[in-house]
C-alpha cells in the first residue's frame, strides 16, 4: 500500500500585532507551516519562545519580502497590519499577482470593506462585527424591557 506524500498547509500572516500574532500562533499550533511578516523585528516576541514557524522582517507590499516568506508556495494569506490601505494593497497583491485564492484581509472601515468585497477580495471588518453585536444587544435589551412592561 502506497503512503500518500502529505505536506503541511502553508500560510503567510502579514502583520504580527495582537490579531496577526494570535492567528499565526493558532495556525502553528494546529500544524500549519506558518511564516509571519512584520516591519518590526520586535514583533517576533509576540509569537513566544515556542514559535516553530518562520519570521521575515520587512514590508508586506514588497514582493521580495513576500517571496522570502514563501508566498509562491502558500495556500493562504492573512493580512492584519494596522493600516486598511496597506492591508488592501497586500491582499490584492497576494490574490491577483501571486494567485492565492485564500486571501483574507482585515479592514477596519466597514464601507471600504464592502467595496473590496465587491471587487472579489475577502475582508473581515471587526468594526462591522462590533456594530452588529452592539445593535443586537441593545435591541434584545429593549425587547426585554418591553416584555416586562
Amino acid at each position: 500500500m502506497a503512503v500518500a506524500n502529505l505536506r503541511q498547509v502553508k500560510a503567510i500572516v502579514v502583520g504580527c500585532g495582537r490579531v496577526g500574532s494570535a492567528v499565526a500562533l493558532e495556525l502553528d499550533r494546529t500544524g500549519w507551516d506558518v511564516t509571519a511578516v512584520d516591519e518590526q523585528e520586535d514583533a517576533l516576541q509576540r509569537l513566544g519562545e515556542r514559535w516553530s514557524g518562520g519570521f521575515v522582517v520587512g514590508h508586506g507590499m514588497d514582493t521580495d519580502v513576500l517571496r522570502e516568506a514563501g508566498i509562491e508556495e502558500a495556500d493562504a494569506v492573512v493580512v492584519a497590519t494596522n493600516g486598511d490601505n496597506t492591508n488592501l494593497v497586500i491582499g490584492q497583491l497576494a490574490q491577483k499577482h501571486f494567485g492565492i485564492e485564500t486571501t483574507i484581509v482585515r479592514v477596519l472601515d466597514p464601507h471600504r470593506a464592502k467595496v473590496y468585497v465587491g471587487l472579489g477580495l475577502r475582508t473581515i471588518s471587526p468594526t462591522s462585527t462590533a456594530i452588529d453585536f452592539l445593535l443586537d444587544a441593545v435591541r434584545k435589551s429593549a425587547e426585554q424591557v418591553e416584555a416586562r412592561g
